[in-house]
């Protein structure tokens, strides 16, 4: 289980984050849908330290600790307990497909290199890259370069994977057969929670769907009632808008 209490955030003058709440339950894939602004992306960062929320808990498995207060040991087993990816990619550009999958393993788990190679192998078959292993990030497509990135998160075999708008920087064509990855590993049953702004991706893959707005978290549901009957207006509104406009993906 993964839960945060009461985490607020300002950047300066402006509270990104007031007060929000979240529990995932283990193995759950819960989707957190919002406008530009709403806290989402922040909400992930400052789950896995990569912001300094300004208070809240934070509860991963038997491991509590204070988003203020935690010590560099606290926040290093957090670390390990998670992983993320990002709508960016962010692999490193020196190195290639499997160096960038085998990284984490080396320097955080402490896995021998020859084992770290093979578990590389191993995720990067599974996510269709078999035939990439030795391709640096400027020689692969977009879809390409987040599907290293799913395989370096899931590699680590983390408790939860945190996917911060996995698909936003994709061409549109390549869109589908992430989501297809995605949905891939969701099917392993790892507890995960995905920023985004696919609806049918929400609808088929989520067992619960958050939606925010202005940094508090607005209303939250069952896939089924938060498409079909949301209770809350500025839900609506949302919903409304942004199916009007998503394109159709075949996942």
């Amino acid at each position: 289980m993964i839960e945060v209490k009461n985490i607020k955030k300002d950047f300066g003058r402006h509270q990104v984050l007031k007060d929000v709440s979240v529990k995932v339950e283990d193995g759950q894939v819960v989707v957190i849908l919002g406008p530009s602004g709403s806290g989402k992306t922040t909400l992930l960062r400052c789950i896995n330290f990569l912001e300094n929320a300004d208070s809240g808990r934070l509860t991963i498995g038997e491991s509590q600790v204070d988003l203020k207060k935690a010590s560099k040991k606290e926040i290093l087993d957090i670390r390990r307990k998670t992983a993320f990816v990002f709508q960016n990619y962010n692999l490193f550009a020196n190195k290639t497909a499997i160096e960038n999958v085998m990284e984490g393993l080396i320097t955080a788990r402490r896995v021998p290199k020859a084992e770290a190679r093979k578990r590389a192998e191993e995720a990067l078959n599974w996510v269709g890259l078999s035939d990439r292993y030795d391709y640096y990030p400027c020689q692969l497509s977009g879809g390409q370069q987040q599907r290293v990135g799913i395989a370096r998160a899931f590699v680590l075999n983390p408790e939860v994977i945190l996917f911060d708008e996995p698909t936003s920087a994709l061409d549109p064509e390549l869109v589908g057969e992430t989501l297809e990855i995605i949905k891939k590993v969701a099917e392993t049953g790892i507890t995960m929670i995905v920023v985004t702004h696919e609806m049918s991706f929400a609808q088929d893959v989520a067992d619960k769907v958050i939606f925010m707005d202005g940094g508090v978290v607005v209303e939250e549901g069952k896939p089924e009632d938060i498409f079909s009957n949301p209770k809350e207006e500025r839900t609506r509104q949302f919903l409304s808008r942004i199916i009007a406009l998503e394109p159709s993906y075949s996942i």
